[in-house]
């Protein structure tokens, strides 16, 4: 599991509660925001690089491999916000407790920088080659659905590969040195799996829906400061993902320093991106509760989860009339 990483400060600390001003706005001058970030910092990259991160309140970023990781902090209450793609809370619902956490916002993304991979030199030539090959994987995530469905397309099922549960820098390890087959990932370890002569044999791109799902604790749901606190750094997101895509050039530097991978690939990954759904947050609706529904009902099928999971008990509209007047 991926330490708590935390920047300014310890992620143990107690989050304070602010007291309501003289017009019944909550002073956030005493609030400390917890936001779990997955790979690197890229939320406070995004405000930093726009010129959007003097905060009437403190952040503290804590990184982990996965939104699963993310969740499961969560659950031990250790964040007050997170952002995971459609899988991790599935399995975080069954969690005890359901996991601490209800979705109150989605990222709307893209599905690029999701692939199942193969080394320099490996003779597969296609994912039906991969029968009784040894696949690794991230549990819980993206990658474990993308490469479900993979095998599905290709004729082949759970059991007919060997799959290995591995986190996001040992999976590259893993096949950057032979131990396994195949990956299945995503994210910067794409990039430097790419760097290292790997290449890609399929991709989530056409499986995935893109969407990411802000989560937040029941008590800063119900905390008037901690509330408040969300909702303007959610407002903060927006505004910075309208300014990378008036920044490009700015929004590739800063992340090609972040990634190491080189400026202009940054750039392409990040306009091929923007061009294929750009990045912006959006409230809860049926439509994105159904998304994750279907989602869920892939893993009852294949066996992943023991009984069916219905997604829409963790979904809050706590916060919907404040993202929907945030705007685009």
């Amino acid at each position: 599991m991926a330490g708590l990483a935390a920047c300014g400060g310890d992620s143990d600390k107690p989050t304070a509660t602010a007291s309501a001003g003289v017009t019944g706005t909550p002073d956030l001058s005493g609030v400390t925001l917890r936001v779990g970030e997955t790979g690197y910092q890229r939320q406070r990259l995004y405000l930093e690089s726009a010129g959007l991160s003097n905060t009437p309140y403190k952040v503290e970023y804590v990184t982990f491999d996965s939104g699963s990781l993310q969740l499961q902090a969560m659950a031990a209450g250790n964040l007050d916000l997170v952002s995971a793609s459609e899988i991790p809370p599935i399995f975080a619902s069954q969690s005890a407790g359901g996991g601490n956490f209800k979705v109150i916002a989605v990222l709307q993304s893209n599905t690029l920088l999701q692939e199942l991979l193969i080394p320099k030199g490996s003779p597969v030539k296609s994912v039906a080659d991969l029968k009784g090959k040894k696949i690794g994987y991230v549990a819980s995530t993206t990658a474990h659905y993308f490469l479900f469905k993979l095998l599905e397309q290709a004729g082949l099922g759970w059991n007919d590969v060997e799959p290995v549960k591995l986190t996001v820098p040992n999976g590259v390890t893993a096949l950057l040195s032979g131990n396994i087959d195949a990956l299945a990932t995503y994210g910067t370890a794409v990039i430097t799996a790419k760097q290292a002569g790997a290449t890609t044999l399929g991709s989530g791109e056409k499986i995935l829906s893109g969407n990411f799902n802000y989560a937040a604790t029941p008590k800063a749901i119900a905390d008037p400061a901690l509330h408040a606190a969300i909702v303007d750094f959610l407002g903060r997101q927006q505004k910075a993902y309208a300014w990378a895509r008036a920044h490009p050039d700015d929004w590739a530097k800063a992340t090609a320093e972040q990634t190491k991978q080189p400026l202009t690939q940054a750039l392409e990954v990040f306009r091929t991106g923007e061009e294929q759904r750009p990045s912006k947050l959006l409230p809860t609706s049926p439509a994105a509760i159904a998304s994750e529904q279907d989602v869920a009902d892939v893993f009852v099928k294949a066996e992943l989860l023991k009984s069916k999971v219905d997604v829409a008990g963790y979904w809050s509209t706590a916060f919907n009339a404040e993202i929907e007047k945030i705007g685009a």
